[in-house]
């Protein structure tokens, strides 16, 4: 599992571990990491040995790990110069090492000609705010040729604890960080800015406390948590779901959210709704009822809300489920209908799964404002509804009413921005909450197992809502085989 903690934390665990190391010995720990992260990245396209390096280096440690990094670089043949941007603050044991391993301090952009590498050590962590005008016009230079760019711990210029982005940012092709993951670099908008990361190990993790801010799962945590029959499983042990989902303008709707469940593991899915002869046309498995939910038999779990609609009957629907002793998950038009007391004060879980927009309705402000602070917007989410979130987009997130870690889902793709998607992931999380999933949990596996059905279903090409829920059995067992 990915674990990310916040600034403040850190700063905390690297105190406590400086305390019991000889001075400046953290710092090589990192520099030796990003010296050959560096070296890798290098060596794969070209050599070390005479490479052109150039350091981006600001004031305090970060400049001081790309110093003592581009020390190393250099003493292994490479050519490197720096920039100082605040030449009175640059790290003096840094500048020391650097030039005396033969590296070069140059006054401007001026003259570096083709380089190999740009090594972002401008801010940090610590950094508040995008760049500086001067700073975004010298990275703009330096890499105008496409110039390959690791950062240093973080991309300058992105938000370390919340991804957000304020203003001009590095774009960088890598991130190598030290300790621990920044939740900036798992979430967007922020997490577009760091590319592949490097996560270097300078022992900290014995410092860190539990739990920590924000949480990824991987393949393993993933196969931990699928509810796998047993040999004495039945239907309703396996999980029976109902979907109430479409509406005469949107059928579709109805059968994607009946296949992301049948698809997920789903001993039974009952459907209500007006979609039954679609449903059953596709899935004659299903189990179909006129209504209204509550009388339509056992469930172990209701998903509420894709193609709904408007008017009475949704609204009523919507209620009825709400009023189930069941998890419930609300999606898409249930979550324009929902009462949120009801939701507040229900006593079975609650899973809400709203995009950018929708969450921006249910929190009263404007969408921008969701998209550019997705940890905000979706601990606030969980917080006023007393529910578990899922807020979907570029970076899924997962948060708790409770102080749990958030949870970002890492198998995201481009491919999942088409009509119908959404339908299928309620669906599919639907099923793990019948299974007996805690709602955190079957959010976060339905979101994991999701985005993995995407690229199982696009191939590299184009992908429909109905080949993400074709390619959740292969994503299924991707997982369990590791």
């Amino acid at each position: 599992m990915r674990r990310a903690y916040s600034v403040e934390t850190v700063r905390a665990a690297e105190a406590a571990l400086m305390q019991r190391l000889p001075e400046g010995a953290l710092m090589q720990r990192a520099a030796a990491g990003l010296a050959a992260a560096c070296g890798d990245l290098l060596r794969r396209n070209g050599r070390v040995y005479g490479a052109r390096v150039l350091l981006l280096v600001g004031s305090g440690d970060n400049g001081g790990d790309a110093l003592y990094a581009g020390a190393r670089l250099a003493r292994r043949g490479a050519g490197v110069r720096a920039l100082l941007l605040a030449p009175d603050r640059a790290h003096p044991g840094g500048l020391a090492a650097f030039r005396a391993a033969g590296g070069q301090v140059v006054d401007g952009p001026d003259g570096l000609g083709v380089l190999d590498l740009v090594v972002d050590g401008i801010t940090g962590i610590g950094g508040r705010g995008g760049l500086r005008e001067d700073a975004t016009e010298l990275v703009h230079t330096v890499t105008r040729d496409r110039t390959p760019v690791i950062s240093v711990d973080l991309p300058s210029g992105v938000e370390a604890d919340t991804g957000e982005v304020h203003g001009e940012a590095v774009r960088a092709d890598a991130t190598v960080t030290f300790g621990t993951y920044k939740p900036g670099l798992l979430i967007d908008p922020a997490a577009e800015h760091a590319g592949a990361l490097r996560l270097v190990d300078i022992g900290l993790g014995p410092e860190l406390p539990e739990p920590p801010d924000l949480e990824a799962l991987q393949y393993a945590d993933v196969a931990a948590l699928l509810p796998v029959p047993g040999a004495e499983s039945d239907k309703y042990r396996r999980g029976v779901v109902g979907v109430v989902a479409g509406s005469e303008r949107y059928p579709g709707a109805a059968v994607l959210a009946v296949a992301g469940a049948l698809r997920g593991g789903a001993g039974a899915v009952r459907y209500v709704g007006p979609g039954a002869d679609a449903v059953i046309a596709r899935f004659p498995e299903a189990l179909v009822h006129a209504g209204p939910p509550s009388k339509a038999g056992r469930v172990q779990a209701w998903v509420v809300g894709p193609g709904l609609g408007d008017g009475r009957a949704a609204e009523a629907a919507v209620a009825d489920v709400l009023a189930a002793d069941v998890p419930v998950l609300v999606d898409a038009d249930g979550l324009r209908l929902l009462d949120a007391e009801t939701v507040r004060t229900r006593t079975a879980p609650t899973v809400l799964t709203p995009h950018a927009g929708e969450a921006a309705a249910l929190l009263g402000t404007a969408r921008e404002e969701v998209e550019s602070g997705r940890l905000t917007a979706v601990r606030e989410l969980a917080a006023r509804y007393r529910a578990t979130v899922l807020l979907k987009g570029s970076t899924t997130l997962i948060a708790e009413a409770r102080d749990t870690p958030v949870r970002v889902n890492p198998t995201g793709t481009a491919y999942l921005a088409t009509a119908g998607s959404g339908d299928v992931l309620s669906g599919l999380t639907g099923s793990l909450l019948a299974a007996g999933l805690a709602p955190r949990d079957a959010a976060s596996v339905g979101a994991y197992l999701h985005g993995l059905a995407a690229r199982h279903g696009s191939d590299g090409a184009p992908v429909s809502a109905q080949d993400v829920a074709d390619g959740i059995p292969a994503a299924w067992r991707d997982v369990r085989a590791g």
